[in-house]
């Protein structure tokens, strides 16, 4: 097993044929949202610039597809991690019942599921429904003895009570959508990954429920945020990304 090494390929062909068994400290997962298909653009938004809706090859399963995919790479999480190990998985209203079953099919435990609120969410382009402003992490352990840095949180916490003293940082995140000089963007202005996740959202993560030395393992690595955020923080990292072109993206990332 490689460490600060990207593997190219299938996340649960290599985390099962690759990855030692009860050998990963933490696991960040980003997985398919399974929303692809309707090509959604807004171009011309005077608020955020263009924007176009997540429209994937990957990301288009049917119903029960999509319940065997997740069940088959949470799986192959679950025996990679060590026992106490974490593992954090980004997902929406969409997709977040799946994420729980499984879980719960397994044995792990829920701690938190954390909001993310975005601060700059795109407006709602149908008028039909509130506007959708939020996702979900679902933070699940392995075993009882997990990892939870809790002073480091209070110190990193933006938040302070009235007197000024840290503060506990609570289950909302308020931070906006990738955007500025963290937003990886092409000759053409457009982003380079559609799911890229904010580096605070990863700091915060790998602060909590790691330790400088242990191994942080991305099975989604995209843009590679987690990699790059985990190498910064004294971790070791591996990351799994299936599409080649967002190998070289993470890559030359990590690399500068």
């Amino acid at each position: 097993m490689k460490t600060n090494h990207i593997y190219h390929g299938d996340c649960i062909d290599i985390l099962g044929n690759e990855i030692n068994n009860n050998s990963i400290d933490l696991i960040f997962a980003d997985p398919p949202y399974n929303l692809s298909g309707n090509g959604l653009k807004w171009q011309g938004n005077k608020t955020g610039g263009d924007w176009y809706m997540v429209n994937e090859a990957w990301d288009k399963m049917s119903p029960p597809e999509y319940l065997q995919f997740t069940r088959k790479w949470i799986g192959a999480c679950h025996r990679a991690l060590k026992d106490g190990g974490s593992i954090y998985i980004s997902c929406t209203y969409h997709n977040i019942s799946e994420v729980m079953i499984v879980l719960k099919q397994l044995g792990l435990k829920i701690n938190n599921i954390i909001t993310w609120q975005k601060s700059n969410a795109m407006p709602n382009m149908t008028r039909r429904v509130f506007t959708h402003s939020a996702e979900y992490i679902v933070w699940a352990v392995k075993g009882k003895k997990w990892i939870y840095n809790y002073e480091e949180l209070k110190k990193i916490n933006p938040d302070r009570q009235q007197d000024g003293n840290l503060k506990q940082m609570r289950d909302v995140w308020a931070m906006p959508l990738v955007q500025g000089k963290e937003r990886l963007k092409g000759m053409d202005g457009r982003s380079l990954h559609p799911t890229q996740k904010p580096e605070e959202m990863l700091r915060r993560i790998i602060i909590a429920s790691s330790n400088k030395g242990d191994v942080v393992l991305d099975p989604f690595l995209g843009s590679g945020t987690t990699a790059f955020v985990a190498q910064k923080l004294g971790r070791k990292w591996i990351g799994i990304e299936k599409q080649g072109t967002y190998v070289s993206i993470a890559k030359s990332r990590i690399k500068g």
